[in-house]
């Protein structure tokens, strides 16, 4: 049987709840960003949207390798359906709080992300790269991150809050760090898969 016959279609449930990801951004930016994010209710609102999206990140995940799902669609839409969300989350984010270091640090992370979705791309001819460990803890410290920043603490004026908040500041700025790591190890792998086809195809294996 040929690996054709065998390769699973692209129309499958994993595929589809990233593709819903995808689909569920612009509803996720419009709770967040409703009344200049000034309403705690849509902004708690926005919150349960954001958890329910990035919960399919894991599930689709889990459906791909559990029934034999994965597809290079798959791995190429993954990555670009947790960048469209975190980074509309980020930018969002970044206009309700309007501070120069926030701003700062979303552009540097959101040059690191497409930038490296724009490398997958650029090498696909060479082979597919999936993610890789430092990419998942990277994505699930921005999606931790994320979800404190959307939950309005600094709107709600108790210790207990601004306690959550500077917790929420650590963890961004250890999402900020390994995001900014693993570009150096995505660029790195993207060079050494290109020298591997090159040697491949020299040798005519």
């Amino acid at each position: 049987m040929s690996s054709a016959e065998t390769a699973p279609s692209n129309l499958n449930i994993a595929n589809a709840l990233t593709v819903l990801r995808i689909l569920g951004v612009p509803v996720f930016g419009w709770l967040l960003l409703t009344q200049g994010g000034e309403s705690i209710e849509m902004r708690v609102w926005a919150f349960v949207a954001f958890a329910l999206l990035m919960a399919t990140d894991r599930i689709d995940g889990d459906l791909a390798r559990s029934r034999n799902l994965v597809t290079n669609f798959g791995k190429l839409a993954d990555p670009i359906a947790d960048k469209a969300l975190t980074g509309m989350a980020f930018v969002g984010l970044a206009i309700i709080f309007s501070a120069w270091w926030f701003w700062a640090a979303v552009v540097l992370i959101l040059l690191r992300e497409w930038g490296i979705t724009l490398m997958r791309f650029v090498v696909k001819k060479y082979g597919v790269m999936p993610a890789s460990q430092g990419g998942r803890i990277k994505t699930t410290l921005q999606a931790l991150a994320i979800g404190g920043y959307v939950l309005p603490f600094e709107l709600w004026q108790n210790t207990a809050s601004d306690v959550l908040l500077v917790l929420t500041h650590v963890v961004f700025a250890a999402a900020f760090a390994i995001t900014m790591y693993t570009a150096a190890q995505y660029v790195r792998d993207a060079r050494d898969l290109r020298a591997q086809h090159r040697s491949t195809a020299r040798t005519g294996s």
